[in-house]
């Protein structure tokens, strides 16, 4: 069973639609007390860095989600979901994410701001597929030593990020046809044949 985190924002519906179409069970998490019994995660974030952290720490989620991402429940995050892995954000200066991953998210200093649209994904490596995904995003991680794909837009960035059990991608599978059911597909085979 695969819980969405349903924190009052996100692109809920689409993410359950995408992986009940490639034959996954999946439900909506909302509230701290579901996010144990469920043998993975999927945190689609949306909207700004800090009313992201404040949406989550008004429902009593943002702890018992980082505690369970740290003891090893298998993660997905999906735009910001991939942002809150990390130190935080120029965007919302003073707001902490979990802290799991190295590093601040800036923002894109070139180019139309916020990316919007479709742009390449270029895997590292561990088998991830290739394709074109479909971003909407202002702020990005730079680097990281978890890079598990980058993106070129006025130069690299890193946009999916794996660690473990813990994997991220900065454009939304759930609205990149074809090549985000297959990364979903992916995904979920990374963790299920472990």
């Amino acid at each position: 069973m695969i819980g969405i985190i349903d924190y009052g924002a996100g692109n809920i519906a689409s993410v359950y639609n995408a992986l009940t179409y490639i034959g996954q069970e999946a439900r909506i998490l909302r509230s701290a007390d579901e996010i144990p019994s469920v043998d993975a995660l999927v945190f689609p974030g949306q909207g700004s860095f800090g009313s992201m952290v404040d949406n989550l720490r008004s429902r009593g989620i943002f702890e018992p989600l980082r505690r369970q991402v740290e003891d090893g429940t298998p993660f997905l995050g999906i735009c910001l979901g991939l942002q809150i892995l990390f130190e935080g954000s120029e965007e919302s200066p003073g707001y902490e994410g979990f802290g799991i991953m190295r590093g601040t998210c800036t923002r894109f200093t070139r180019g139309k701001v916020p990316q919007i649209g479709w742009n390449t994904v270029r895997p590292l490596g561990e088998g991830m597929p290739e394709g074109w995904a479909y971003f909407v995003n202002s702020y990005r991680v730079e680097s990281s030593a978890h890079a598990l794909a980058l993106t070129d837009y006025y130069g690299d960035f890193v946009s999916a990020v794996r660690r473990d059990d813990v994997t991220a991608f900065q454009f939304h599978p759930e609205k990149s046809g074809p090549y985000g059911l297959s990364l979903l597909t992916w995904w979920f085979s990374c963790w299920q044949n472990e």
